[in-house]
């Protein structure tokens, strides 16, 4: 080995040992029972009391550790001082303050990047640890770094780590223009302005994180486009911003000190929501609610409002934004509008080709009844019949007038249903009685289609004594019934049968059923089962009727309160059910 490289090694040894000593030293003197000198200490508790109080006065950062730097410099005699502050980031060390050390010197060194071998303040900062040189032309830490000192005399760097509250936050160094080893007095002085500039660092950093989140705040409030408002928890508003203000017309001192609700109202069943959140002190509240701009114009309003808390957890403010939902409202109800129009046009429409259809219907229903009278009136007015086909002929006749004066009665029901005209007269009806009526009546029909009527035993199996009757007009019931039944005899097939059963249904009311076993609906039919003139599958069927049968039904039904339902099924046959009210007859 070269002699120059064992003088290097004796060099790095003593440097190793010369920071031992250090850090031993600092150890030492942070339990030292004796202090610095009288003068020391009067003019160190000057030197602190004038830094916090630029702390105190929110002086900007730079300025307190110049002061800082400035204080120890006269308490060091032939010292320069400097203070880097570390960004983590990008773990780099820049200028601070160093009111003393060439400008230039100070440029070079800014942005110095945090080593073991960047000198004496990168190293510090690297190690956490005083790191002294002091020979800065035999440092093996300088060895970078000693042609940009050596032009400005620095001979020597004691460097000691400023610790904040999150870690190292920068450096604190002190620089001689001769080789220099600190002694105890120096290292006591650079001890106590180190943490006075640690002060200053996290104080500076809390103040301007809270101060920069404050200018944040008050940016995104003040210049956000959606109305905001800040409201104690009473609901009057501290704070509003410049949205709301040109949303409502008025001026901050208009505002401030009114309640939010008296301001903006809440629509119907969404009041007290802005109480109910400040007393429940937690999560938020979403509802809508209308005010007037200064010149009269409505204003519609979404409303979100959420619990601002204190650090103790106490409920402090309201944070309420309001939306101008105004135009949003207004083209809702426009097309709310429009599709009422639209629906209106193609009732009107629909109820237009109804009734063009029902006047056609009618016609071809009219033309052939009336079309068999003329004609078998022509017969008998030209030709001498003999007896039996001159009776043949008026039977048709009678019969085609007897189908005219259905349909038209069956049409004036209809008619006075529609135009609420029709007389009803409701009273208890006795059902036992009525459906025996309407059986017996409808035998000799039964017995010509081959068909049996089967009354359930009793003929109110399902009611009780006391419910044994409805409320109902007995002339229409019956009419409604004999229609029902009928259906089910002419629509049945030979041999056939044809139930009739009145049942409790619950809630007061009483089902007459009425069942058969005929040929039943198709679904794809079902639709069309009140459609007047619609006989479904009458081109099968050579049954009389016109089609109106069950539109009669069903309106004179709901004409007595009830309601009438049809289930059936193609080769399962037809229920049909009459629903009205239960009534006790004495």
């Amino acid at each position: 080995m070269r002699a120059d490289e064992v003088a290097a090694d004796a060099v790095a040894i003593d440097a190793v040992a010369i920071d031992a000593v250090a850090i031993d030293a600092v150890a030492a003197d942070v339990g030292a029972s004796f202090d610095l000198d009288h003068a020391d200490s009067l003019e160190l508790l000057r030197r602190q009391t004038s830094v916090l109080e630029l702390i105190a006065a929110g002086t900007p950062l730079a300025e307190v550790l110049t002061c800082v730097v400035v204080a120890l410099e006269e308490l060091i005699e032939g010292s320069r001082c400097s203070i880097l502050l570390l960004d983590a980031a990008t773990a780099t060390l820049h200028h601070g303050a160093a009111p003393s050390l060439p400008a230039a010197y100070s440029a070079r060194i800014d942005g110095l990047p945090v080593g073991p071998e960047q000198g004496s303040c990168g190293a510090a900062a690297y190690l956490g640890t005083p790191v002294i040189a002091a020979d800065i032309r035999i440092d093996q830490r300088w060895q970078r770094f000693r042609d940009i000192a050596a032009p400005h005399g620095m001979r020597s760097c004691w460097s000691s780590p400023i610790r904040g509250r999150a870690g190292t936050v920068g450096t604190f160094a002190v620089y001689h223009d001769h080789p220099h080893r600190p002694p105890l007095r120096e290292r006591r002085l650079v001890d106590r302005f180190t943490h006075l500039a640690s002060v200053a660092i996290d104080h500076a950093r809390l103040f301007g994180a809270l101060a920069e989140s404050e200018d944040r705040f008050r940016r995104a409030f003040e210049d956000n486009a959606i109305g905001m408002v800040l409201a104690g928890v009473d609901g009057r508003m501290v704070r509003v911003n410049r949205a709301l203000r040109e949303l409502l017309g008025r001026t901050e001192l208009q505002l401030l000190g009114c309640p939010l609700d008296e301001v903006v109202r809440p629509t119907a069943g969404a009041a007290g929501q802005l109480e109910r959140l400040a007393r429940d002190g937690a999560g938020s509240v979403h509802y809508e609610a209308t005010a007037r701009h200064t010149d009269g114009a409505a204003i519609d309003l979404a409303v979100a409002a959420s619990v601002v808390s204190g650090a103790d957890g106490v409920p402090v403010n309201l944070s309420v934004n309001l939306l101008d939902i105004t135009q949003r409202q207004a083209a809702e109800r426009e097309r709310r509008a429009r599709r009422e129009a639209e629906v209106a046009r193609a009732t009107a429409e629909a109820a237009s080709r109804a009734k063009s259809e029902f006047v056609a219907a009618l016609n071809h229903e009219l033309r052939t009844p009336l079309q068999a009278i003329t004609g078998f009136t022509e017969l008998l007015r030209t030709l001498d019949l003999p007896p039996d086909r001159r009776q043949a002929a008026l039977e048709h006749i009678g019969g085609a007038t007897e189908h005219v004066l259905s349909m038209v009665d069956d049409l004036l029901d209809i008619a006075k249903i529609e135009a609420d005209a029709l007389p009803i007269r409701v009273e208890p009806v006795e059902l036992s009685g009525l459906l025996e009526e309407v059986l017996a009546l409808l035998a000799p029909l039964a017995e010509e289609h081959n068909v049996m009527l089967r009354p359930a035993v009793p003929a109110v199996p399902a009611v009780t004594a006391g419910q044994a009757a409805v409320r109902a007009d007995r002339r229409r019931l019956r009419q409604v019934l004999i229609n029902l039944v009928t259906n089910g005899v002419r629509y049945n097939r030979a041999g056939g049968w044809v139930e009739v059963e009145a049942k409790d249904s619950g809630a007061s009311t009483v089902t007459v059923a009425v069942r058969d076993s005929g040929r039943g609906i198709p679904a794809e039919m079902m639709s069309r089962l009140f459609t007047p003139f619609d006989r479904l599958s009458a081109e099968c069927s050579a049954e009389p009727g016109a089609g109106l049968g069950l539109v009669v039904a069903r309106a004179l039904t709901q004409a007595m309160g009830g309601t009438l339902e049809i289930r059936s099924a193609a080769e399962a046959g037809t229920t049909a059910e009459v629903t009205l009210p239960a009534a006790v007859c004495r």
